[in-house]
């Protein structure tokens, strides 16, 4: 029987940066793994989507060449090629984490955990004495009854990570950032794609304006949006699916030779013996408190498992908390409204805090600022002149309530605002901060003085 300060169940984002951190801090620390080091994000999800993603973008400005005075025929592609370096890039990552989990010297087990009680974890036949348990399973694809994948026809996320053709025909289940960037994908790589969403608006957590920035633009390079719109079956046939859609009170049929589902996701509970050990599960979900903390004591929860935002950056984020918690450090909760959501369509969404939508529903007088990317030298001079930077503020404090961005590389800008909100910036740090030229982030400044009657090139 070995003993450990800490065991990590799940060596994802979340897990493998809450041993790495508990290591760090003197603790002696253990991780449980039955799949592969790095979980889903890396092996197949945020690091793999984002090598295709790329190669998709690459070979969009290949198609512009000629805008930049350049010259590039018969351009095309070699769709397992492009998955090739994907998977590359991704068994990289993974030997990283491998690596750096052995330089911290955490004790990896590759199998299946449970905890049998309190300060126990099963794995492989043995049984490990543990002080403190950490649980950062994650979560996986959700299914609708009659809509379920089955890697031929119909994908999840995963079988669209590897697939088994280039689609044709396209139909999209979902518009989150999952569905929409599959979407941009195989869209730009030619194929005719459909999005239906059962929201009003494509990208429904996002700012409604920004919603409807992107959505012209997704229309624009030929998909189909259909929004409030919903996907009651799918007819199966031979290399064929015919999708029953139910959109203004009627039901349309139409054909596709692949449907990929991105209907959201449920967390992976199921075999820990979470029941047994009185820990509360809500909607697959654990409930803890803001410290990721269960109600059994010693037992904590962080990432996917424990909820919203399902973020790689919030599984990271929780999992050095609580290695610092349990090493008796002073930490601070993590702030889901501080924490950037970031999705790599073409062109790119992201954004942190609230929606203007948001702000007025709680209350606030709010002051609201807007910049195009058609006004930035930049963003004309890399030819990305589609897009915009808005910006809301509390009209009585300042304080910058909420920042949202569509267009050319804002998964990059937007930590510009994340640092602000958690130095508590105001309006008046943000006007006053001189922003380099030429660069994008200009526009986050132009924003901000547009907020205030103060733009300048606009």
């Amino acid at each position: 029987m070995s003993t450990y300060d800490l065991v990590v169940i799940g060596a994802g984002p979340g897990g493998y940066v809450a041993a790495i951190r508990g290591a760090q801090l003197g603790l002696k620390v253990a991780v449980v793994e039955r799949e592969h080091l790095g979980g889903i994000c890396l092996n197949w999800g945020c690091i793999p989507t984002k090598a295709l993603l790329r190669s998709a973008e690459v070979f969009h400005l290949m198609e512009r060449a000629g805008e930049f005075g350049l010259k590039a025929d018969a351009i095309s592609y070699d769709i397992k090629a492009v998955v090739k370096r994907s998977r590359g890039v991704a068994a990289q990552l993974s030997a990283g984490v491998k690596h750096l989990l052995k330089k911290n010297k955490v004790t990896v087990i590759m199998g299946e955990a449970t905890i049998p009680a309190a300060g126990k974890v099963a794995v492989n036949g043995d049984t490990l004495t543990a002080k403190n348990i950490v649980i950062a399973t994650g979560a996986r694809a959700r299914e609708l009854p009659g809509l379920e994948a089955d890697g031929d026809l119909v994908w999840t996320y995963k079988h669209a990570l590897d697939p088994v053709r280039m689609p044709k025909k396209l139909l999209v289940i979902g518009s989150g950032a999952i569905g929409i960037e599959f979407a941009s994908f195989f869209n730009t790589l030619g194929a005719d794609t459909t999005v239906v969403e059962v929201m009003d608006r494509v990208l429904p957590v996002e700012d409604a304006e920004i919603s409807a920035f992107a959505k012209k633009q997704f229309v624009k390079q030929g998909m189909k949006i259909m929004e409030k719109a919903m996907v009651k079956q799918l007819d199966r046939g031979k290399g064929k699916v015919t999708a029953h859609i139910e959109t203004g009170g009627k039901v349309l049929k139409e054909e596709f030779d692949t449907v990929i589902s991105a209907v959201g996701i449920i967390g992976n509970v199921e075999g820990l013996g979470l029941e047994a050990l009185g820990v509360e599960i809500d909607r697959t979900h654990i409930v803890t408190d803001e410290y990721c903390a269960t109600k059994i004591p010693g037992v904590y929860a962080i990432g996917d498992i424990a909820g919203a935002p399902w973020l790689a950056h919030k599984a990271s984020h929780e999992g050095v908390m609580v290695a610092e918690k349990i090493a008796g450090l002073k930490v601070h909760p993590v702030k889901p409204e501080s924490i950037a959501g970031c999705t790599y369509c073409q062109p790119q969404v992201a954004s942190v805090g609230m929606t203007e939508a948001k702000a007025k529903e709680v209350g606030y007088e709010i002051k609201v600022g807007r910049f195009p990317f058609m006004g930035n030298g930049k963003a004309i001079a890399l030819g990305e002149a589609e897009g915009m930077v808005k910006t809301i503020f509390d009209a009585k404090t300042g304080e910058l309530l909420g920042a949202h961005m569509v267009g050319a590389e804002v998964t990059e800008l937007i930590q510009g605002y994340v640092v602000g909100r958690q130095l508590e910036t105001t309006e008046e740090d943000l006007m006053q901060t001189v922003f380099p030229h030429p660069t994008l982030s200009e526009m986050m400044h132009e924003s901000v003085l547009d907020a205030y009657g103060r733009v300048i090139h606009m």
